[in-house]
């Protein structure tokens, strides 16, 4: 994936969450996601972050790929997930992996209080 056509994905992204009330001020676990073709190199990319990620967690797909779930607790700005995207890269691509994306859960606010 070309680097300009991520960047115009995570800007897109970021701006749909700005338009529906993400508080940016905040730290938020964010998800970056990653597939290889066997749990070895999942596990070995997963290794590389210790110490760096709250979470990470290697799965069977059932496609026969195994995934890879990378949590980082961060601010969501452009600039750190980029960063942080340029790194995970730098450590999957050699793997075999490929980038699948990033995520992060947006708390709903209720209108209803309840007592």
């Amino acid at each position: 994936m070309s680097t300009a056509y991520q960047e115009d994905i995570n800007s897109n992204v970021l701006r749909r969450m700005k338009e529906g009330g993400f508080d940016f001020s905040r730290f938020h676990p964010i998800e970056f996601y990653a597939i290889f073709p066997d749990e070895e190199r999942a596990r070995r990319a997963a290794g590389k972050f210790r110490g760096e990620s709250i979470n990470a967690q290697v799965s069977a797909r059932d496609d026969g790929a195994w995934s890879l779930e990378l949590s980082k607790v961060m601010y969501a700005t452009y600039d750190d997930i980029g960063d942080f995207e340029q790194g995970f890269s730098a450590v999957v691509e050699p793997l075999g992996g490929i980038i699948e994306g990033w995520g992060v859960k947006q708390e709903v606010r209720s209108r209803y209080r309840l007592n």
